[in-house]
């Protein structure tokens, strides 16, 4: 997980045959290194077709999701444990490299309350269960912090981290996202350096989750830390322009952030890959 990527939503949110290959035809034009799969569908997906285009195109990459209500692990870890058995196992079969994103419960996935004790007691099992599944399919496992909105389980580097070390998995690494810490932390600054000892990927998304360098995160405050802790992980461009209905709410996204996906990449791109440069991380 290293190197310059993009998620898939750029182009797809559904990883069939042709969202694949329209993936991918994209990922080669703007000579990424990875991409990031959206795998919300598991069981549907051709992994074998996914694993040939990755191979053909020299490129590789990471896969992410959040889990269904049915088996948010806070209510029912056993099942979610399952559920991500599944998600492992189709992830290896494509030839990706790692699972990550809200993997410890849903996008949406709101009490109205703190988490509980027990709460963190089932998300704890299930993070331990399934990383451990995770290495032994030689996959490394993720769990992305987001904003209060979109859960109350896990909002910020401090929290993940505590979570990691509760569990004590030495396959389980946290993956930072910019829109998320303009929302959460103290400063984009302190986020990195909670996570820094498991911080393994990145996403550099604006905070209106349009083209970066066109909101208000403060991007050299973000290069500069992530070059300050000698950051050798995945930098992950993520922009929300293909969105469908049931994700769109989850991450309530009313509005276009972008005219169409050739404005983020055109522009926020080459924006991102400067700043990257200039900190010494590509």
């Amino acid at each position: 997980m290293q190197g310059f990527g993009v998620h898939t939503s750029m182009w797809t949110m559904k990883w069939d045959r042709n969202g694949a290959e329209s993936a991918i035809q994209g990922a080669i034009d703007y000579s990424m290194d990875f991409l990031e799969i959206a795998l919300l569908d598991a069981p549907s997906v051709d992994p074998i077709h996914t694993r040939n285009l990755l191979e053909k195109n020299e490129i590789k990459a990471v896969c992410s999701l959040g889990l269904p209500e049915p088996v948010w692990p806070s209510k029912n870890p056993d099942d979610a444990i399952e559920f991500l058995k599944v998600v492992i196992d189709t992830t290896k079969e494509m030839g990706a490299e790692a699972v990550s994103g809200v993997t410890y419960g849903g996008i949406g996935e709101r009490s109205g309350f703190p988490p509980t004790d027990t709460e963190i007691s089932n998300v704890a099992r299930c993070l331990e269960i399934s990383a451990n599944y995770a290495k032994s399919k030689g996959i490394l496992f993720g769990i992305e912090p987001v904003n209060r909105y979109e859960t109350h389980i896990i909002n910020t580097a401090w929290q993940a981290r505590e979570l990691i070390e509760r569990i004590g998995s030495d396959n389980i690494f946290i993956h930072l996202d910019t829109y998320h810490m303009n929302i959460e932390e103290k400063g984009a600054a302190n986020g990195i350096l909670a996570a820094r000892e498991y911080l393994k990927y990145i996403h550099l998304s604006e905070s209106d989750r349009g083209t970066p360098g066109e909101g208000c995160c403060d991007w050299d405050e973000i290069f500069a830390t992530l070059a300050a802790i000698n950051f050798k992980g995945g930098l992950a461009m993520e922009s929300f322009i293909n969105m469908p209905p049931e994700i769109s709410y989850g991450l309530s996204i009313w509005r276009p952030v972008a005219k169409n996906f050739k404005e983020v990449m055109d522009k926020g791109l080459p924006f991102l890959k400067n700043k990257s440069q200039q900190y010494g991380l590509i």
